[in-house]
C-alpha cells in the first residue's frame, strides 16, 4: 500500500513537471521577456517594441483605432545578438531536452511501480535522474530569467538591424508579461524535481534482483 502511495506522488510530481514545461514552451515563443518604450522623437519607429528570446514585435501608434504590430524574427545563430539573449536562447533550450528527457525516465519508473515489476536500485535510479535532470531544468530557467532582469535594470541596448527601425537602447524599458510566466515554470521543475527525488521503495517491499544476459 505505502508503495502505491508513494507512487501517486509521483504521479503528481510528473503533473506538475508536465505544466513546468508547457509553460517553459510557452515562454520561449513569447516576445514580452522585456518592453521597449521608443518615445522620443529622435527614434527611428515611435512606440512599443517587446523583446523575446526568439522575436522582437513593434506595436506603432496609427491613426485608426488600435496598432499595427509587426514582428521580426531572429535565428539562433544571429551574431547580431547580445551575449545574454543567446545564453538564454540556450539554456532554454536545454532545458526543454533535459526536461522531455526527464519525462521518459519518470514515465519508464512509474511503469515498474505500477506493473510491479520492482528491480533493486533500478526505480529509484529512474525517479532520481529524472528529479535531478528537471532541477537543472529549472535551474536553466531560472538563469534566463535572471540574466533577463539584470539587463533590464542595467538599462542595456540590442543592436538590431536597420530594416526593425528599432533604437539601440529605448527611451525606459521594463521587464514584460513573460517573466512570470517563466518564474513559474521554473518553480514548478524545480518542485517536481525534488518530489521526484524523494521517492524511496518501502523497505518490507519485495525487489527483484537484475537479471543479467549472458
Amino acid at each position: 500500500m505505502a508503495m502505491f502511495k508513494n507512487a501517486n506522488c509521483q504521479a503528481a510530481s510528473f503533473a506538475l513537471n508536465i505544466l513546468g514545461f508547457i509553460l517553459s514552451m510557452t515562454c520561449m515563443g513569447l516576445a514580452e521577456w522585456r518592453v521597449w518604450y521608443m518615445e522620443s522623437s529622435s527614434a527611428p519607429s515611435r512606440g512599443l517594441a517587446c523583446i523575446g528570446m526568439w522575436k522582437v514585435c513593434t506595436y506603432q501608434p496609427n491613426r485608426l483605432p488600435g496598432r499595427v504590430i509587426a514582428c521580426h524574427r531572429y535565428s539562433y545563430s544571429d551574431t547580431d545578438l547580445p551575449l545574454d539573449i543567446r545564453i538564454a536562447q540556450n539554456l532554454l533550450l536545454a532545458a526543454s531536452l533535459l526536461g522531455l528527457l526527464g519525462k521518459v525516465l519518470t514515465v519508464t519508473g512509474l511503469l515498474r511501480v505500477y506493473a510491479g515489476q520492482l528491480q533493486k536500485n533500478t526505480t529509484s535510479n529512474l525517479f532520481c535522474a529524472s528529479g535531478v535532470l528537471s532541477i537543472i531544468a529549472g535551474a536553466f530557467i531560472l538563469i534566463a530569467v535572471i540574466w533577463n532582469y539584470h539587463s533590464v535594470m542595467n538599462e542595456e541596448g540590442i543592436r538590431f538591424p536597420p530594416s526593425f527601425h528599432i533604437p539601440f537602447r529605448p527611451d525606459r524599458q521594463e521587464m514584460g508579461s513573460t517573466v512570470p510566466v517563466a518564474v513559474l515554470a521554473a518553480f514548478l521543475m524545480l518542485l517536481s524535481g525534488l518530489l521526484t527525488i524523494s521517492f524511496q521503495l518501502p523497505p518490507n517491499i519485495r525487489v527483484y534482483p537484475e537479471v543479467s544476459q549472458v
